[in-house]
């Protein structure tokens, strides 16, 4: 992503120097494409959603037999 800039000029007040930033981002055009991929993100493709699956299914699993062995006890269930 470009950096845009402006230099405040002398005697000028920052007000200024900042309304003149601003139209210098909404002219590069930068908010537009932030805005307009907000909501439109790429999907997830078949196969990963599949593999994320398969690891939940596979964690929830091996934390089932971790309890029902007596090797995780029930308070050590969430860390967050």
């Amino acid at each position: 992503m470009s950096h845009i800039e402006a230099k405040r000029k002398k005697g000028e007040s920052f007000d200024a120097m900042f309304r003149r930033w601003s139209r210098r981002v909404q002219q590069s055009g930068k908010v537009f494409d932030v805005r307009n991929g907000r909501f439109f993100g790429k999907k997830s493709k078949k196969n990963k959603l599949k593999e994320s699956a398969l690891r939940r299914i596979e964690k929830g699993q091996r934390r089932e037999y971790l309890l029902r062995s007596g090797k995780l006890k029930e308070e050590e269930r969430r860390r967050r």
